[in-house]
Formats: C-alpha cells, structure tokens, sequence
C-alpha cells in the first residue's frame, strides 16, 4: 500500500536562475457575490477578479554553504598522511583556483495576500519564508517590492511582511469569520502552484476542526479545492471575498494535489496576524496546567456520566494557578464560556485569550461540577517556568509515611517511601505517596505501563501515603461497584498522570 504523506502546501525549491512566473495584469477590483444555481455558483469570475489583485508570489533567497547545499558531496574522512589527501582537497576545497565553490544560492517560491495597502502588510505561511535571506513579493500586475519580516509564529505557521509601496497602489482583502463556513460551503483557493501565478480553484469545505498533528493549535479547515506546492500561504476565500483561511499543508502520495488540502482558519489566524503587527511576536494567555485526554475509564472512575473535558495531570510551579484554584484530578469543561469537548480544545481556547485576562473555569472536581475564576498568565513566559521545573503540582508534599509493610495489589507490590527507597529507584525528596517496588508481568498495572519506581500519590483523588491507605481505597472503591481505580502517579522527578486500571 502507498503510503500517504503530508506535505506543506508548499515552497518550490529552484537553483538561482531559474525565473518565476507571474500573472499579468489583472482588472480593478471589484467585489460582487455571485450568483448560486441549483448545483453551485454559476460563475466566480466577478469574485476572482475582485480578489486576485491581493494575492501575492513570495519569492525567498537563501544561500547554502559547504556540504549543505543541494546535491552536495561531503569530503570523504581519510587516515592522516594518506596519499589520496591532496586529491581529495583539490576536488573538493580547491576546484576554481582555490575559492569554495561549494556554496549555492536556493530560492522558493510560496504565495501570500495583502490585507493592509496603506501600511504594505502580507500575510503568509512561517515556513515559505524561514530561513530566508532575502524575501521579494511579486505582485500579479509585475511589480516587485523587497519584503521586511514583522514577525512568526511558528506554532501555527503564520508569518507577517511589510513592503513598501511607494506610489505602487496595493489592493487587499479582509479576514472573514471561518466560524461561520459550513460543510459544503463553496469556497475559492488563490495562490501560485508551481510557481504559475494567481491560479484559482474552487471547490467546497470538506470538513472542519482537523487535527493533522502538526502543531498545538491544529484546527484547520478541510477542503477539495485544488492545493499544490507553491500554494502555501495563499487565502481561502469564503462567496464574499473575505479569507477564511490560510492554505499551508496537503495530504497526497505524489505531491499534488488528491482534493485533502488544509486551512489555518481565520479566527485562529487574524489574532497571530494582530499580535505579530502589534508586537512583532506572540502574546497568548496560559493556564500553567498539564493535561491528559478523559477516557472512558477516567470518566467512570470520576463519577462522569460521559467522557469529555481536560484532565488536569498536574499544575505548574510559579504559573497562574498554583494557588489551588485549579488542581491535579481536576476536569475542565468549560472555559471563559466556551466548551471543552476534549483534551485538545483546551489549550487552544486558552492560547486565543488575552494575558492577564480573569476568566471563570468550569471544573468536575470528585464528581462535583464548579466554577473557579483565574487569571491568565502568558504562554511564552510559561513556557521558560515549565522548562525549569520538574512538574510538581500542589500535592500535600509535607506528609511523611510512618513505617508499614509492603502490600499486593492490583498486580502491584507498593511500600513506604523512605530513605532506603528513594535511593533506590532515585525518587526526588518532594515526591510523596506509596512507591511501586514490583509490577507482575501479564498484570493490569503492567498493560497500563506501570513500572516499578513510580509512586502513587493518590487513589480516587484521595491522598494514600501508606500501602495499607492503598489496600484501603481499592477495597472502597470495589464495594461501591466501580470496575476501574484512577491513579495519580508520579515520576521519579515528580511529573505526575493519571492512568485507571480494572479492578475485576
């Protein structure tokens, strides 16, 4: 079977030389709706000619030197005094009367929009420009201006430029709301496949909220509207003009396109877009929580008569809720109003709010629904606090485990945590709880990955901090029908999650 890949709607790579084609002048803008026949649009043309003047060829530089360049052959490593030594140096250091040759100028090719004529500014795709040494952007009536980069996000693949127009009058287009588009809204994709400028398809929104793994944020737009390399960076447009997308990946064994094609939607987008403007880089709010999905068994084990929400796994020293407002065993969801239908909503919604925002949570906390308030701090200064920190959340940490024996359970063998245990799984002083010593092969805890050295903070989000506490809460747990306990374990550093394992 031929496997399938995902590509970045995609930079063109030439060597220096080879030319860029360009559309040629294009009729004054003119924004029309078209009219809709019973099997779809009669006709786009008035929505082509209103927007094409907007969209842009990106044409990016960069040179490469030493083995790096395309098709470049590394220096074979000789033993030293080997008599090929002067050959090889003359082949590969000293071709052209002693200069390195070997450096090699790239170009790409990548498509982007205008979205302000006054101030210059486009919009593109992060990777049609990384790396760039120089960046051009060619205009469909044959202009070309020099580009300034503004800023990048590389978490969602969104970069801003500024040229300058000097009398050169630019047309533009606006984001719309991609909230609204449907499946099965006609939409229209404009850019540069294959370097061949200002090309337009059509077709419809195939699906919505697309996770492609691609980065944190992934919600992107699919559509059947033809997508190729080159066309990275170019809009989406909704029936009105107005950019619901940005068009940055393709899913296709070949390279071209099979009709899979990916938007970032504008909602995400316009929001990078203001932020790179105003800042020049990202300012994205942040919880200070670590998260894991709400299965089935997770959800059973809370009492939760369905599976949704985010599990909080732990929270982060320093960070915005390490107050107590918000605790390990925790489920969000909802939050500021919005729902969290799954893991993966959260960090999003919460990365499009304002830093320092108060915010109203809505958390299951031991089969309890409630509502907290929290101050959102920034992600980017989240982001070097995590880095530095071992994952400890707000656990009682003060608690020391008197003297007891080891107990069996659930295909576990757990004991105290003391001196002569920490040495010898390497458990941090702050971690707290019963240690694991011994998994039984073919156990329920070993399909659950439990491995011996991990200790078990709580049961049911209650503390135990002896094996008899342990032996205590599963005997509860069985004799309220519960076919699955929830543990939270931690690492031998502290890092904390959650796992259920079959008590039957």
């Amino acid at each position: 079977m031929t496997s399938t890949l995902l590509l970045r709607a995609a930079r063109r790579t030439l060597i220096a030389g080879t030319a860029a084609l360009l559309v040629g002048t294009v009729a004054a803008p003119s924004f029309v709706t078209p009219t809709f026949a019973a099997d779809g649009p009669a006709s786009v043309a008035d929505l082509a000619q209103g927007v094409l003047g907007a969209v842009v060829n990106i044409s990016t530089s960069q040179t490469v030197k030493g083995t790096e360049g395309p098709g470049a052959v590394p220096m074979p490593q000789l033993p030293e005094g080997s008599p090929f030594q002067d050959f090889f140096d003359d082949f590969f250091k000293n071709r052209g009367g002693g200069k390195d040759n070997s450096a090699q100028k790239v170009q790409s090719l990548g498509s982007g929009f205008v979205i302000d004529a006054e101030q210059g500014i486009v919009v593109t795709n992060n990777h049609v420009i990384a790396d760039a040494d120089d960046i051009e952007v060619n205009f469909s009536d044959g202009v070309t201006l020099k580009a300034t980069l503004v800023g990048t996000d590389t978490k969602t693949d969104v970069a801003v430029l500024k040229v300058d127009p000097k009398g050169h009058k630019l047309t533009a287009v606006k984001f719309g709301d991609s909230t609204k588009m449907r499946v099965g809204d006609w939409v229209m994709a404009v850019g540069n496949p294959f370097g061949l400028g200002g090309t337009v398809t059509v077709g419809i929104v195939s699906a919505r909220n697309r996770d492609i793994n691609s980065g944190p944020y992934d919600d992107f737009i699919q559509t059947d509207a033809a997508i190729n390399r080159g066309n990275s960076g170019g809009p989406l447009f909704n029936s009105v003009g107005e950019v619901i997308g940005i068009n940055t990946a393709i899913i296709s064994p070949s390279g071209g396109s099979i009709g899979i094609g990916f938007s970032i939607p504008s909602q995400l987008a316009s929001g990078v877009v203001d932020q790179l403007r105003q800042f020049g880089e990202t300012r994205r709010g942040w919880l200070g929580v670590r998260i894991q999905p709400v299965t089935d068994d997770i959800a059973e084990s809370l009492g939760m008569a369905t599976a949704k929400g985010a599990l909080v796994a732990g929270v982060i020293k320093g960070g915005p809720v390490d107050n107590g407002t918000i605790q390990a065993g925790d489920v969000i969801i909802k939050f500021d109003g919005k729902d969290i239908h799954e893991m993966r909503d959260l960090p999003r919604v919460v990365a499009e709010s304002p830093v320092g925002k108060a915010v109203d949570v809505l958390i299951v906390r031991k089969g309890v629904e409630q509502t907290v308030k929290v101050t959102l701090g920034r992600l980017e200064d989240g982001e070097k606090l995590a880095s530095g920190e071992n994952g400890n959340t707000e656990q009682d940490k003060g608690k020391q485990a008197p003297a007891v024996s080891t107990a069996s359970v659930l295909g576990m063998t757990v004991g105290e945590l003391n001196d002569e245990t920490r040495k010898k799984f390497s458990i941090a002083a702050d971690v707290s709880g019963v240690v694991i010593t011994d998994v039984a092969k073919d156990s329920a805890a070993a399909e659950r990955g439990i491995q011996p050295g991990e200790v078990i903070t709580e049961i049911a989000q209650e503390s135990v901090a002896t094996p008899k506490d342990v032996m205590d809460r599963i005997g509860a747990l069985k004799e309220q029908g519960r076919k699955n306990a929830l543990l939270m374990l931690a690492s031998k550093t502290g890092e904390l999650r959650f796992v259920t394992i079959r008590m039957d």
